[in-house]
């Protein structure tokens, strides 16, 4: 049952959609994993969706999947292309890893319109501009 599984906290990981490159009639945008820990995390696993509302209607992206064997300590794994259209929309990753024999997850949820420049820090590790959620 659930409540047997341990409450293994996430700590120290972090999802980041950044900024690659920008031209007058383009920007491309990127999502990543940040591992801040100085260990390894293993046997990675995200999926990520969209879902919300444009123009009164519902509105749900395909659901992806990705698998990572390993993402060493204090590093990032490209996760995916994410398209400006979507950032009207709830973009979901969750998130699963174990350290040892352990399993960790986490769901990250960039709010609608909250992949703004507002919102942009420097990314830790990718020193890149984006939005973070940890």
């Amino acid at each position: 049952m659930k409540k047997d599984l341990p409450e293994n906290k996430v700590e120290h990981i972090a999802v980041a959609v950044a900024l690659e490159k920008e031209s007058a009639e383009h920007k491309t945008w990127y999502v990543y994993l940040i591992n801040l820990k100085k260990e390894p995390i293993e046997n990675v696993l995200i999926t990520s969706k969209g879902y919300g509302e444009k123009d009164g209607e519902a509105v749900k992206t395909s659901t992806l999947r990705h698998m990572f064997p390993l993402v060493p300590g204090e590093s990032y794994k490209l996760i995916e292309p994410i398209a400006e259209e979507t950032f009207g929309l709830s973009n979901e990753y969750w998130l699963s890893y174990y350290i040892g024999s352990e399993i960790f997850d986490k769901k990250f949820i960039f709010l609608p319109e909250s992949i703004v420049e507002s919102n942009f820090i420097k990314l830790p590790i990718l020193n890149k501009p984006g939005v973070m959620i940890g």
